[in-house]
């Protein structure tokens, strides 16, 4: 992995990195280069993930994961620079949201704005006990444009979504866990090592098996029945014929455990 000016990516555990959002002084604040870093990083695993399994996102310190974008960076942009400046952030969800292999929200702190989207963009969210979530751009003029009026509502319902974008008011960690929005709520000093267990989970099943699944599952949702059977049986074709699912099967004959390769 190349180094970024404003990520840290680490490898975790074999299969496993962590990319940290790293502007901890100005709480993790999503401004034009952090864009261009998180669309070049989920970009590149899209294209060439290696021997990436799994992706845990979280941001630096223990305050913020990310406090949304950097007004101080925007004040003073005209109409044209700011379009332009969002085009950036739109191509770095979209790469997030797009990312084949699965990314793991660990939300630390504060994820408002831009950095509720960031963790709506991943699969799912695992999420510090003090962490509170918000999307505030109605109270700035303007409303969220990284997938958040799209997102949102997939994860709690259009109504409570309604209310949470029209307000603008945060929430803690605990409700997101009763809304359906978080999968889990931890103990801060335990939010990395909950996280890492999950990914190291799924990087040890056969990754071909987990994008297809992953695709299945974002291609269908959506859609009826009917063609949502029709693309998980697509999805499900493309496994049958690799080496992993011969090894898998193996593996269970031998009664050990399965070492998958991705071939």
């Amino acid at each position: 992995m190349r180094a970024y000016e404003t990520l840290l990516v680490e490898t975790l555990a074999p299969h496993v990195i962590q990319a940290t959002l790293n502007r901890p002084a100005q709480a993790n604040a999503l401004n034009t280069q952090m864009g261009r870093d998180v669309h070049d990083l989920f970009q590149g695993l899209m294209f060439d993930a290696g021997d990436v399994r799994c992706v845990v996102l979280t941001g630096a310190g223990d305050k913020a994961f990310c406090g949304g974008g950097d007004l101080k960076e925007r004040d003073g942009m005209s109409d044209a620079e700011w379009r332009r400046q969002h085009v950036i952030f739109e191509q770095a969800f979209e790469a997030l949201m797009d990312c084949p292999i699965p990314v793991i929200a660990a939300v630390n702190g504060a994820a408002y704005g831009g950095g509720c989207e960031f963790a709506l963009a991943c699969d799912f969210i695992y999420a510090a006990s003090g962490a509170r979530f918000a999307l505030t751009e109605t109270s700035l003029g303007i409303i969220p444009g990284g997938g958040g009026t799209q997102n949102l509502p997939r994860a709690v319902g259009v109504r409570r979504a309604r209310e949470l974008i029209f307000t603008a008011a945060p929430f803690t960690a605990e409700e997101a866990l009763a809304w359906g929005m978080v999968n889990r709520v931890v103990a801060s000093d335990a939010l990395i090592a909950a996280a890492l267990e999950t990914a190291q989970r799924i990087a040890g099943n056969a990754p071909i098996a987990i994008r297809q699944a992953k695709r299945a599952i974002g291609l269908g949702a959506d859609a009826d029945l009917k063609t949502g059977l029709g693309i998980e049986i697509e999805a499900y074709n493309r496994t049958p014929p690799t080496a992993d699912r011969r090894e898998g099967v193996t593996a269970f004959r031998e009664k050990r455990r399965p070492v998958f390769r991705g071939e």
